[in-house]
């Protein structure tokens, strides 16, 4: 059969999935321009002109249409899971054209985390003897997944700052995923990454080469894309609890694993929430502090910042990989060691051009 084929070559289901989002994004940004869905210039953008931010919409049907081809029926409880994905994109749709309050949006996000952690029941059940605990009841569970979900899905919203960023990221989590699963024997799930590397692949090149045809991804798409990698990761987490995977696949430091390749926009997100804190401001007050601000003032421009914080994630994911058997707090400890260090490093480069300013003055 051909699908049997595409299955045996899932290099060519990405392929499939680039195709069709080749085709849809001329027709969804035609579509923004007609319609007013842009993003004008502000006081917290550097771009100029108004540029369509519905990407999310392309990828997220370019994703879905791939999927529902080769693997519609091959994940548990898989229609509550798209259900959810399709409820996440809408939240963020949403919120591109009217501006959500944070509240309404918590609760969008709520209501789509329900689908996948209560229906189609994808969560986090194991605590992998963190804290000497390892199953957990269904409560905690409930809980605990939920708020796993909304700290991952803002964590990728927020990183969502310059181009290429937040689609280059999602493409390299996806990577590590299907290759993972696909080695685990988990097909279904490795497609699904596949799939949403080949949508991703077209809105990177759009946002970052396009010119009249540049496009921003949106809520609709980054909300999209971390419900999507919140799924991986309880994916990936329990099948390391359970020991679901052959044994040389097998990851001890699953959960520690999971934050260390995700470190760019978790680290990010808790440094600069503490930071508002101690400044008597609300976490959620929006600001010009994310690390891809930081790099700005160094002089870089969007696309340097972008491979620069590719190629810290990078390092993060090999990282990840090297300490897959420690110990969960020496694995994380080590990690947040090193992010704090880097971004050391980076203030002290800031510090430096602006005494450097100041003394050409």
């Amino acid at each position: 059969m051909i699908q049997d084929f595409f299955l045996a070559h899932s290099y060519l289901i990405g392929f499939i999935s680039f195709l069709l989002g080749l085709i849809g994004m001329p027709f969804i940004v035609r579509i923004a321009k007609a319609k007013g869905f842009v993003v004008r210039p502000n006081k917290r953008t550097s771009h100029t002109g108004y540029v369509p931010n519905i990407g999310g919409l392309n990828i997220c049907f370019s994703f879905m249409l791939t999927y529902l081809i080769f693997e519609y029926d091959q994940l548990n409880q898989s229609q509550f899971f798209l259900i959810g994905l399709f409820a996440i994109m809408a939240v963020g749709f949403i919120d591109d054209v009217l501006v959500l309050t944070p509240t309404a949006k918590l609760l969008g996000e709520t209501f789509a985390g329900i689908a996948l952690v209560g229906f189609a029941d994808l969560r986090i059940t194991h605590l992998h003897g963190i804290f000497g605990i390892t199953e957990i009841g269904i409560i905690p569970s409930y809980l605990l997944s939920m708020f796993i979900l909304i700290a991952i899905i803002n964590a990728i919203n927020l990183i969502d700052g310059v181009d290429g960023l937040a689609s280059g990221l999602g493409i390299l989590y996806c990577l590590f995923f299907a290759i993972y699963f696909g080695l685990a024997g988990e097909n279904a799930w490795s497609v699904l990454g596949i799939c949403m590397i080949g949508a991703l692949a077209v809105f990177f090149i759009y946002n970052v080469f396009g010119h009249r045809e540049k496009i921003f991804m949106g809520d609709s798409g980054s909300l999209l894309l971390g419900y999507l990698i919140t799924a991986f990761v309880f994916q990936f987490c329990e099948m390391n609890a359970y020991h679901e995977v052959p044994e040389w696949l097998q990851m001890n430091a699953a959960p520690a694993v999971a934050i260390c390749v995700l470190t760019v926009p978790v680290f990010d997100t808790i440094r600069v929430s503490l930071t508002r804190i101690k400044q008597h401001r609300s976490p959620f007050q929006p600001d010009k502090n994310h690390i891809h601000h930081l790099l700005l003032r160094t002089g870089l421009n969007h696309v340097q910042t972008t491979c620069v914080l590719l190629t810290v994630s990078l390092l993060f994911i090999t990282w990840a990989i090297i300490g897959r058997n420690w110990n969960f707090w020496v694995l994380l400890i080590s990690d947040f060691t090193l992010a704090t260090a880097l971004t050391m490093v980076l203030w002290r480069v800031i510090n430096k051009q602006i005494e450097k300013k100041a003394n050409n003055q």
